[in-house]
């Protein structure tokens, strides 16, 4: 069993909330991530388990998302928007800086995403699903230190919470 005995029951009462167990994939998804730190394939399976479906059903649904990450990452997840707004304002300056400084840092997992839905104020990134706008490589760094430094919390979760 993949579940905490706590995030097992917490499945049980999501599940229960919609009128089809299918539709609880998305949710027990992010149970299980903010669990363990990754989206693991014993997961997928569990899920898969607790909804009626097939885990190539849970893996199809959970790889259309970029914010499940199925491979380990670190306990930040630095994600980088280097879509067209971006792109033009610094984006992919950004994302080199960061992944030059954490590229061996494994406290810290840098990606590039399509898109963060901020324009108005890019380029931009989240840490943990938190936003930060409006920034330069070196605001970026100095954000990322702050998150490792613990001045600044994500309320988003990554890195396991077992």
């Amino acid at each position: 069993m993949t579940f905490t005995a706590k995030n097992l029951e917490r499945a049980h009462a999501i599940i229960a909330q919609y009128p089809d167990p299918h539709s609880a994939i998305l949710p027990l998804a992010h149970v299980a991530q903010d669990q363990d730190g990754w989206l693991t394939n014993e997961a997928m399976a569990e899920i898969a388990e607790l909804v009626g479906t097939s885990s190539a059903d849970v893996q199809g649904v959970c790889s259309f998302y970029t914010m499940y990450k199925r491979r380990p990452c670190g306990k930040l997840v630095v994600s980088v928007c280097t879509n067209v707004t971006c792109l033009v304002v610094g984006g992919p300056e950004v994302l080199h800086h960061l992944e030059a400084r954490y590229g061996a840092d494994d406290d810290v997992f840098v990606e590039e995403v399509e898109c963060l839905a901020a324009c108005g104020n890019a380029p931009a990134m989240q840490v943990n699903y938190e936003y930060h706008e409006h920034l330069t490589p070196e605001m970026a760094a100095a954000i990322v230190d702050d998150y490792k430094s613990g001045v600044l919390h994500a309320r988003g979760v990554s890195g396991g919470s077992k």
